[in-house]
């Protein structure tokens, strides 16, 4: 008999590697990756849009958006190659478990390349392992209460993220702008309660510190 789908082993950040033994502990014993069975399928086939979109699993592939659409937010994430940081930043965090029940969440979820433009490697590694405050905040300013197509938010104009700042939704020619820093490259993964937006730019006020590509957190 074949043994359900489990998401692929990814280089994860040396981050992981370098986090205090307790932070470790937890990634380690997280939650099994086996994703569910039960879930029902969505009612029609997620269309994802965007230019990242074709470097990312389609059709029947493992991971492609029909199937993440009946997953938990959590295992969908790790599930989706380009945010390795993102969900690892997630995971730690625990903020996931703090979201309103029963409202669904939109996540603006930078990519892999948008956190390694945007932090250091040791920058970043002190902030998984030792400011889980200031990644908290930086991680709700990607997070909007409800689920929202990136249509909806581009319509509306503004929306507002957990950490109650009002960014800018605006169309820029095939993609959808935010905040006037990041586009939206692959937009409108659904999961359980959630849509998933991949944008190429971090969002919050932390300061910018990758400036050596030999020290970047990729």
């Amino acid at each position: 008999m074949s043994q359900p789908a489990t998401p692929p082993r990814r280089p994860r950040l040396r981050t992981l590697g370098l986090l205090a033994p307790t932070l470790l502990l937890a990634a380690c014993t997280s939650s099994p990756t086996t994703p569910r069975t039960d879930a029902a399928p969505p009612a029609t086939t997620p269309q994802v849009t965007g230019p990242l979109c074709a470097a990312l699993p389609t059709g029947t592939d493992p991971g492609n958006p029909t199937f993440l659409a009946g997953q938990p937010v959590d295992q969908a994430l790790r599930w989706i190659p380009t945010l390795t940081t993102f969900e690892a930043a997630l995971r730690t965090s625990g903020i996931l478990t703090d979201l309103p029940t029963g409202t669904g969440v939109t996540i603006l979820a930078p990519s892999d390349d948008a956190f390694a433009a945007k932090f250091s490697e040791d920058n970043w590694d002190d902030l998984m392992a030792r400011h889980t405050d200031q990644l908290r905040t930086l991680l709700k300013a990607h997070l909007i209460q409800g689920t929202h197509p990136i249509g909806e938010l581009a319509n509306t104009g503004t929306a507002t993220t957990l950490d109650g700042t009002t960014v800018t939704v605006t169309r820029n020619g095939p993609t959808v702008r935010l905040a006037d820093r990041a586009d939206a490259v692959c937009a409108d993964y659904q999961a359980t309660d959630t849509r998933i937006h991949i944008i190429n730019a971090v969002l919050g006020p932390l300061p910018t510190t990758a400036n050596d590509s030999d020290h970047r957190a990729h």
